[in-house]
């Protein structure tokens, strides 16, 4: 399969079964495992079809021998599955985990040919660093993952379920009340530095990225002086193979969440991350639109109940829900009002999104990087769960899209180029997307996002991308946040209005 090709098969229906472990439930020719389920399962048939679209082992499908995923791995090894279990509810919909996270039918179909690849041997996990106040318990269950581990290890499989994170929160109105330590990954953390090859070289950031905890001062220790640094999840640099298994959604910092996105999940510090970069004295930073003249930074506002919250663990977070319900009445909800760099101006996120990806593609297990040329980078597959997909305000908090699509490809930022134009975007303004093809070094691709191709079961998406009808797409809602900055159609109209892109 050529890495700028990606599979897309739309079902005709956007269904998921309920019961795990997600049996097949028709008895197809290389099905080996036996057991069939008593409900339709068409996300099992969708992933069959996916692979079928995209030509693998073609000449024996229909047959016992079909093996799609024989030319990717190989028996014996290890195999890493990275779902999205970012979060295990979601907040206005009692069943909208479904468009949150991906499905447990989703891991179970990918993992039956898997096994089959691996010819029984070698090991698969499934793992993901989750955002740090969901329940990894809870995510478990909603999911049904112990099933799907049973029954591969009842068929004498190693199939491992790993948390990945170091800690894990209690969050009240916004605010951390407690921490709770965990055991973390049972392979470690490796540290690298991507110095001079990061692409916040350049930045102007520095000094004033925020990451994922109240504690400013440690994600900007680990990116300044000319260092880049990341704590890695050693479950996702030892596999030999990354097959990562992402939800399609739109999110509200980078555009969408597809697989170059996922990889936030394979840290072990998520205060290690920039996330958005906050006002400076003579710069507004990303974390929102320019505001008024004369308006206080709201960095300095906050940064005390931060500092409270970490050092007065009673009084300190209950000061700081009372300054958040104030400040939400200054500065907006996130939910209602741009700020904390949700929005198209994030010219943060995407930069520590590729640097994860650069890592997953040629970090070794002891902290150093293979040479940055393309035939040193690892295996790195996606398979996108769009059978119920997210719009609006993701990656938490969407609305659900009924696509019914599973995408497939050898090359993440082909995959995510290919969702992106999918969901009615244009590559070129979501810049996650657009740099993936431009990494000066350790690049991800050798090829432009127009040179990608799409495969399908739907005749009027076998072509290029930029030849797909946009009448044929499926125009997701984009956040609040990237609205009238993002849609293909709204790009469309400003070329022909202004003649510029």
């Amino acid at each position: 399969m050529d890495p700028r090709t990606v599979s897309a098969y739309q079902a005709e229906t956007s269904q998921y079964p309920c019961s795990a472990p997600f049996h097949p439930d028709r008895a197809y020719p290389e099905y080996t495992l036996g057991a069939l389920a008593p409900e339709p399962n068409h996300v099992y048939h969708a992933v069959r079809e996916c692979f079928r679209v995209a030509g693998l082992d073609v000449e024996r499908f229909g047959t016992p021998a079909w093996n799609p995923l024989a030319d990717l791995l190989r028996p014996g090894e290890t195999v890493l599955l990275k779902p999205n279990l970012v979060k295990e509810c979601h907040p206005r919909d009692p069943e909208g985990w479904q468009y949150v996270l991906t499905h447990g039918s989703v891991i179970r179909a990918v993992a039956d040919y898997v096994w089959k690849a691996l010819e029984g041997r070698g090991k698969v996990i499934v793992a993901d660093a989750p955002q740090t106040d969901s329940s990894f318990a809870k995510i478990r269950q909603v999911l049904q993952l112990d099933a799907i581990r049973d029954l591969y290890r009842n068929a004498g499989l190693d199939f491992e379920i790993v948390d990945l994170r170091r800690e894990e929160y209690v969050n009240k109105d916004g605010v951390i009340v407690e921490r709770t330590a965990l055991p973390g990954d049972p392979n470690g953390y490796i540290a690298y530095d991507l110095a001079d090859s990061s692409e916040f070289v350049s930045h102007n950031g520095g000094g004033r990225y925020y990451g994922a905890d109240y504690d400013d001062g440690e994600v900007n220790r680990h990116h300044t002086g000319g260092r880049h640094e990341y704590l890695i999840s050693g479950t996702a640099i030892l596999p030999d193979v990354v097959f990562s298994l992402p939800k399609l959604k739109t999110h509200k910092k980078a555009g969408i969440t597809v697989s170059l996105k996922n990889l936030v999940g394979i840290n072990g510090e998520k205060n290690w991350l920039p996330h958005h970069t906050e006002a400076g004295a003579d710069d507004p930073g990303d974390e929102r639109p320019l505001v008024k003249k004369g308006r206080a930074p709201e960095r300095l506002l906050v940064r005390p109940f931060r500092y409270l919250s970490l050092h007065s663990p009673i009084i300190g977070p209950w000061l700081h829900r009372q300054a958040r319900r104030v400040g939400r009445k200054v500065f907006g909800d996130t939910e209602e009002v741009i700020r904390s760099g949700n929005w198209h101006g994030n010219d943060t996120i995407w930069r520590m999104c590729l640097d994860l990806n650069k890592i997953i593609c040629y970090g070794n297990p002891d902290g150093t990087l293979r040479p940055d040329t393309p035939d040193n980078r690892k295996r790195h597959y996606a398979l996108v769960d769009g059978i119920v997909a997210g719009e609006g305000r993701g990656p938490m908090n969407p609305d659900p899209v009924p696509a019914g699509l599973i995408l497939f490809g050898l090359n993440c930022p082909s995959v995510d180029a290919a969702c992106a134009w999918l969901m009615g975007f244009d590559p070129d303004r979501i810049p996650i997307v657009r740099q993936a093809f431009r990494c000066r070094h350790f690049p991800l691709a050798e090829w432009d996002w127009r040179d990608v191709r799409l495969v399908s079961n739907r005749p009027e998406w076998n072509r290029p991308l930029p030849e797909i009808p946009d009448a044929s797409t499926l125009h997701f809602k984009p956040h609040f946040g990237w609205v009238g900055h993002v849609e293909r159609r709204k790009a469309a109209q400003e070329v022909i209005a202004h003649g510029r892109p």
